[in-house]
């Protein structure tokens, strides 16, 4: 029976068809990484931003996004003003969390991090 309307929502989902959702590789943590290597300066809204980043799993590294240990990391090396260290470990961080995947990033990272988040 067509009428049904289980039948009729599932049949106009289906006539609809998939949508091209753009770069599949578009999310939330990367946008969240952006923004911390744009706000390295700011000690209390980057570790905001990694605290928010180890509430997420990340399935490849079976952890959190960002663990505790090298949130801490990162203060220390933040307070300390030795940004640079603190940048290449949130590096090695987002290249774990990539997982290899080449989502056009790479050219941005090599010029030291990646570019600013638009508000």
């Amino acid at each position: 029976m067509s009428d049904e309307p289980g039948g009729a929502l599932g049949d106009r989902a289906y006539r609809r068809g998939f949508r091209d959702k753009g770069n599949k590789r578009e999310d939330w943590a990367i946008d969240v990484f952006r923004e911390v290597f744009a706000n390295l300066d700011d000690l209390a809204r980057v570790d905001r931003l990694l605290f928010d980043l180890g509430r997420y799993y990340n399935a490849l590294a079976d952890g959190p996004i960002v663990d505790l240990a090298t949130r801490r990391q990162v203060a220390e090396f933040l307070t300390a003003g030795r940004t640079d260290e603190a940048r290449r470990l949130l590096q090695s961080c987002l290249d774990r969390y990539r997982g290899g995947i080449d989502d056009g990033l790479t050219t941005e990272q090599e010029q030291g991090g990646l570019p600013r988040a638009e508000p």
